[in-house]
């Protein structure tokens, strides 16, 4: 009788042929895939947020799909306001979001449930994605300024913000052999 059943079931699959299978989305019968897809940073931007999403708190809500709760705030950056918007996972900061002109120009990315479209997140050692500073780092700024920026491997938009342990001169970057035991503590996109 369990074949029967089986037969049955086969049957339309082998009478319309492959063509059928072929228009089936295979990675959305992954289960991972099943309850929506996670955000991550892209060369257009974070998730749905691009260079082109308004810099305004409802838009921003939207595009992050409700997950995050957002509080919004000014500060100067080389002597302009610049405004942004902060989003709060449970108590934790996960991401700012900063524009100009009106539309998003840099989002801090501090969740680490989101990674770059290369895998890398929050917590990915250096030496799993530099053998050396040269080239690729440099000493970071204004509020990361403890850091070193890294520009992620061929990318124009995204960087990432390697910290650790170091007690070198203010302002020198690290030596290569201390950077390998550095981790990323922030993924930048830039429009």
């Amino acid at each position: 009788m369990k074949s029967l059943r089986l037969t049955l079931c086969a049957i339309p699959l082998v009478l319309t042929g492959c063509s059928t299978l072929s228009s089936v989305n295979w990675s959305a019968a992954n289960p991972w895939n099943w309850f929506g897809s996670s955000t991550e940073v892209t060369e257009q931007g974070v998730g749905k947020l691009t260079g082109a999403t308004t810099l305004d708190e409802k838009t921003i809500a939207d595009a992050l799909d409700g997950d995050y709760r957002l509080r919004s705030g000014m500060k100067t950056n080389n002597g302009t306001v610049v405004r942004f918007f902060e989003a709060m996972k449970g108590d934790k900061l996960a991401m700012v979001v900063n524009g100009d002109q009106g539309t998003i120009n840099r989002i801090d990315v501090l969740d680490s449930n989101i990674a770059s479209a290369a895998g890398v997140e929050i917590g990915t050692p250096f030496s799993d994605l530099y053998t050396k500073a040269f080239g690729h780092c440099q000493k970071a700024t204004g509020d990361d300024s403890a850091g070193v920026e890294c520009k992620a491997e061929g990318s124009q938009h995204i960087s990432y913000i390697f910290s650790g342990d170091w007690s070198g001169p203010e302002g020198i970057m690290p030596s290569d052999d201390t950077l390998q035991e550095w981790k990323v503590s922030k993924i930048i996109w830039r429009r």
